[in-house]
């Protein structure tokens, strides 16, 4: 339910035969290996439903193609995030920033492959925001603090932070302050891989993975399989469960 409505722009032509699983899934309801969902004719009117009795081994391995198809769209749209990255910045010293939480690995993933493209592996950063928060006299007294490593100096360099959902600009605010205490670079660049808009400061990607309209009270979450065991991402409509 939730993938249909997230994949759109780079992800959605790479997910389309995913999302046509979801919907048979959807369809579907199984007890043991025996599909208990009745047969719907083809041109009825709504999702496409299953035509064929759906076991449980065929929903077992539909749904590992998901996984699979999913980890290959990541990739792609990874891969091309450092490209733009790259030319972006043509001939400049990159440090990569990743934002905690899920900024740091998605950044720790970019990295290798801006080395492989420009010959020279990019210094490397993480920032937690937290204590930069506007909002951190309504989190309570004491905030949970991830860590915060950057190189010696950040003078001179340009530096490439890295989130995964861009949305009101707050967060990248705060990032913008931290780094300040920090040095002076001469270029700050932002990559986002997901940007849902609902932006209340005038910031704006360089670099974006893919687009999702959403609207006040949605929610867009990010997954990577090093943290959360799988790569995806998924937008819950405002008063879903």
């Amino acid at each position: 339910r939730t993938w249909q409505d997230s994949l759109q722009a780079d992800f959605s032509d790479r997910f389309s035969s995913a999302v046509a699983v979801l919907e048979d899934i959807a369809s579907a309801r199984f007890s043991g290996n025996r599909h208990l969902g009745p047969a719907v004719s083809a041109d009825e009117s709504g999702p496409r439903h299953l035509r064929e009795t759906l076991t449980q081994a065929r929903f077992t391995s539909l749904v590992e193609d998901l996984t699979r198809r999913c980890v290959d769209a990541m990739r792609r749209v990874l891969a091309r995030m450092a490209s733009e990255i790259v030319e972006e910045a043509a001939g400049q010293s990159l440090v990569v920033v990743g934002i905690q939480r899920r900024g740091v690995e998605l950044a720790d993933r970019l990295a290798p492959l801006i080395e492989t493209a420009t010959g020279q592996a990019p210094a490397r950063g993480t920032l937690d925001i937290t204590l930069y928060r506007d909002d951190l006299s309504t989190i309570g007294p004491s905030p949970v603090v991830h860590e915060t490593r950057l190189p010696p100096t950040l003078d001179g360099a340009t530096v490439v932070i890295v989130d995964d959902v861009l949305h009101t600009g707050r967060t990248i605010r705060a990032a913008l302050d931290e780094l300040a205490d920090f040095g002076r670079p001469r270029r700050i660049l932002l990559a986002v891989l997901v940007d849902r808009g609902g932006r209340e400061l005038p910031i704006a990607a360089d670099v974006v993975g893919t687009v999702v309209a959403t609207a006040p009270g949605d929610h867009v979450t990010v997954r990577v399989a090093e943290v959360d065991g799988d790569d995806g991402v998924a937008l819950t409509r405002a008063g879903e469960p």
